[in-house]
């Protein structure tokens, strides 16, 4: 075989003989159905399809959590009500994150957008109709003689990650007169400061802004701006900026509250935009505003903090906004036309059931990660785990949310599995299997779950593998080639030898389900290790290895054997090899024909399907017979198996119920009870992108949405190697530190460097409890609160290059000099770089200065230490001081 890869693996088109397993390579000429002058037709279609379904009585069906603002796990608004009128609108975390919407009818204000109690008007203009689609949410008002549309857009259009990476949002109204007259029409649209801070209590400053041609801005954002210090799940952003932008025009008015001083509570900060519609009659009138959040930075990866992709050409906020502007309305019109075309080949595939969830699931899973620019300005995906424990860049999360990014092209599917390669690749990794995750999102150095780099425990070894080498498999079969598993072939065939030894009959580990615990035989375990080792076979076969092909083929073909009949169960097979009165979900065989292994025989489906049907309950099949909970993601792979579409159906329609019925307004969750319907755990996670995997079923469709592929993403750089941290002041970490402290709150003026502490005990630092991740505990600690401060020196007069060196666990309050140096809510595992903020520095001097720390703990592991320390490029020699 020629083998044409280039240095990151990407072979071209054609470069070894295409097997029939592998049949659609996107290169190839695969026909696009045609929009031309149908074009209208289709974009009604889509909006008829799925608003119909959701107007079916006055909001028969309406989803859990309505999608507003979707473009990462930061920048996510949600209106968890029936209308957009009935209350206020939230972060996914439930938090507030308000925006308020008033429309003027001839003098008359009509609440549109949020609750009650916000100082709104009082009447509400009546919404009769809700409208998703999977780049759009329209609310359709009528009353005072009018009809109004409002629309949220963001234009996650996946062949462009230049677009998909944007922070943006327009909000546009489409207003008409319906009773024959005239009307004189008006907009008043709010953001408020919360959107911009983790907690109430942090201080915000909101201003105007100029530099925009023709736009009009506002924007505002913490005062502290602790770029990516915290990380943590239950977490908003609290720096970078957002922003409010509007066309100027005669009437239009952008506001900003600039009371520095005040917290988020009370009057706080509000970005407000007036909109003059002027005369509405039966000609409609299209007004339209713009969000978007510039967060500066992103993503920390390996101690190196990464932009947004949408920057990586040295962009600013405005920017951003001048080029939005230019193209609203050719996005416009392209997420028209795309949320038609796959709204009709997801209901072409699964009907409106399924049209209706992939519009809800399809902002959701874009909306739980991030696109960041690497060193060479391509793009890395780093998703999070929402609601369950934070992670980010998890293998057990990527790999259910895997088809929604396999079915838009390379660029995307390769864009998450890049840093982990990377990681996994990395001397830093030191185990035969796969890595779980990247870190704490924001911050992807390192695996945190279980041992971490340090040991095995609570690692899922099979888990991840076979999550790794179905994957590479996939993008194989999708490019026609393997290239892009040439970089990392090392690290692949480890794990495949691995699985070889381990996957058949698993030992006592965790699987993606960890919330069930640990199990030893896991049967659904072992069909994902047969189904990874025939797909590393196939990768082995399109790498011209014709041997090692054959040797993993047959060892794959023998444990399929063994497992039919060691799983066989009469109707159904197994959850656990060694339990014969037990079942569970085989979602992980889905692989077996969508990649057209040829492992399994079709029998094996069947059967599992037909106990299906029988067990299931009012809201869908549990995950096994353990408990009556189940995943939404793993019910919709289960309902792939027979590729029947009567089975299909069957298993949707409960979750579609689940959907519309469900009393736990949040957005979709994955985890929830099969009896009840209510929601167990894990809110508004990437994994529901799982649901498009019935599509990678449909080769044509496939075929056609990859192909669109206009990133081409290629050449990505090397992990970064992290920044060296020079000591400047030590800490614990370094050496025994003597600090004062006390346990009682002390006199006004205590970070002060006049304030007297002779009184306050003495220690060693850090302070807390043994066994607190990271922390090198000298004097104990186990209060809620703690005050510390000591003296030190600084030999230097520059301090530009001076951070913070901590440890907190949990919510720290630091000053240098009695100057607020950062506020550190949350908590670390590990000695971390935190910024000083610029008033902070500035008090800094060479000579004696001051340090004061009050930590506040409320559950968990507690601990507190902290010092300064010089960052420094690991490629540049430090200067001689």
């Amino acid at each position: 075989m020629n083998d044409r890869s280039d240095s990151n693996g990407n072979c071209a088109v054609g470069s070894f003989p295409r097997r029939r397993a592998w049949r659609f390579p996107i290169g190839r000429h695969v026909p696009v159905r045609a929009m031309g002058r149908g074009g209208a037709a289709w974009v009604f279609l889509a909006f008829s399809i799925v608003g119909s379904a959701f107007a079916q009585g006055p909001f028969a069906i309406r989803p859990p959590s309505v999608p507003l603002v979707a473009c990462d796990p930061y920048f996510s608004i949600w209106s968890p009500h029936d209308r957009f009128h009935d209350g206020s609108t939230t972060h996914w975390t439930g938090k507030p994150h308000r925006l308020g919407c008033v429309i003027r009818i001839d003098g008359a204000p009509f609440r549109l957008l949020g609750g009650p109690d916000e100082g709104l008007a009082a009447a509400v203009l009546p919404q009769n109709d809700l409208i998703v689609t999977p780049t759009q949410t329209t609310g359709v008002f009528a009353g005072a003689g009018v009809s109004v549309r409002m629309t949220f857009a963001t234009p996650s259009l996946p062949e462009d990650v230049d677009i998909l990476s944007r922070p943006v949002t327009y909000v546009r109204w489409t207003i008409a007169s319906t009773d024959g007259k005239t009307h004189i029409a008006s907009i008043e649209f709010t953001a408020r400061g919360e959107i911009a801070v983790n907690t109430p209590d942090q201080f915000v400053q909101a201003e105007t802004v100029d530099g925009a041609e023709g736009l009009a801005v506002a924007r505002v954002g913490s005062v502290e701006q602790a770029v990516l210090h915290r990380a943590g799940d239950d977490l908003r952003i609290d720096w970078g900026y957002l922003y409010l932008a509007v066309p100027r025009s005669d009437g239009t008015e952008v506001s900003a509250n600039r009371d520095a001083s005040s917290p988020i509570e009370g009057p706080g900060a509000v970005l407000t935009a007036r909109l003059e519609c002027g005369e509405i009659g039966s000609e409609a009138v299209r007004p339209w505003l713009m969000l978007a959040y510039d967060d500066l930075y992103s993503i920390q990866y390996m101690k190196r903090d990464l932009r947004p992709y949408w920057r990586r050409n040295g962009w600013e906020a405005i920017d951003l906004l001048a080029a939005s502007a230019r193209d609203y309305a050719a996005l416009m019109g392209r997420c028209d036309a795309f949320d038609a075309e796959l709204t009709a080949d997801l209901r072409a595939a699964g009907g409106d059931a399924y049209a209706r969830l992939g519009a809800l699931a399809y902002r959701q899973c874009f909306a739980a990660g991030k696109f960041v620019a690497d060193e060479n300005g391509q793009p890395l995906q780093f998703c999070k785990e929402n609601h369950s424990n934070g992670c980010i860049g998890t293998s057990d999360v990527f790999y259910p949310m895997a088809p929604q990014f396999l079915l838009f092209g390379p660029t995307l599917a390769k864009s998450f599995l890049v840093p982990f390669m990377n990681y996994a690749a990395s001397d830093r990794w030191k185990f035969p299997f796969a890595p779980h995750d990247l870190g704490t999102y924001p911050h992807a150095n390192g695996q945190r779950y279980g041992g971490g780099e340090r040991t095995e425990e609570n690692q899922m070894p099979v888990e991840e593998s076979g999550n790794l080498l179905l994957l590479f498999a996939a993008i194989a079969r999708m490019e026609g080639h393997a290239g892009f598993a040439e970089p990392y072939w090392p690290q692949l065939v480890k794990w495949a030898e691995y699985l070889k030894e381990k996957g058949l009959d698993p030992e006592n580990q965790l699987c993606t389900d960890d919330f069930a615990g640990h199990l030893a035989h896991n049967v659904n375990l072992s069909a994902k290790a047969i189904c990874a080792l025939g797909a590393f076979a196939k990768l082995c076969e399109a790498r011209g290895d014709r041997d090692r092909a054959a040797a993993y083929g047959r060892t794959a073909r023998a444990f399929a054997a063994r497992w039919v009949r060691e799983a066989e169960a009469g109707d159904h097979f197994r959850l656990a090899f060694d339990r014969p009165d037990t079942w569970s979900q085989k979602y992980n065989l889905v692989w077996d024909s969508i990649l057209e292994l040829g492992l399994f025989p079709e029998s094996v489906a069947r059967k599992e399907m037909d106990f299906y049907l029988k067990t299931q309950n009012a809201f869908g099949l549990p995950l096994d017979n353990r408990r009556d909970y189940t995943k939404l993601d793993w019910v919709l792979w289960t309902a792939t198996l027979t590729r029947d579409r009567r089975d299909f159906d069957a298993i949707l329609a409960p979750v579609d119920r689940f959907i519309r019925e469900t009393p736990d307004r949040s957005p979709l969750t994955d985890w929830y009870e099969t009896k009840t319907g209510r929601k167990v755990g894990f809110t508004g996670r990437p994994v529901i992108g799982g649901v498009f995997l019935k599509m990678l079923y449909e080769p044509d469709v496939w075929a056609k949405y990859a192909r669109r592929d206009a990133t081409k993403a290629a050449q990505w750089a090397p992990m970064p190697s992290p920044p060296v941290a020079v000591p400047v002041v030590p800490c614990a970490v370094q050496e025994s530190v003597r600090w004062r402290f006390t346990t009682s709150a002390p006199e006004a003026g205590w970070e002060r460097p006049d304030f007297d502490a002779s009184s306050w005990r003495e220690g060693a630092g850090g302070f807390g409890t043994e066994g607190t991740p990271g922390a090198v505990v000298g004097t104990e600690w186990n209060g809620s609160d703690i005050w510390i401060r000591r003296e030190f020196e600084l030999a230097k007069d520059d301090m530009s290059r001076l951070s913070l060196w901590v440890h907190h666990d949990e919510h720290a309050d630091v000053f240098l000099n009695g100057v607020p140096a950062a506020r550190l809510g949350g908590f670390t595992v590990e000695y971390t770089a935190a910024p000083i903020a610029g008033p902070a520095r500035a008090a800094l001097r060479r000579g004696r200065n001051v340090i004061a720390i009050h930590c506040r703990q409320t559950t968990g592991g507690q601990f507190i230490d902290a010092g300064l320390v010089e960052t420094r490029s690991p490629t540049r020699p430090p200067a001689n001081d």
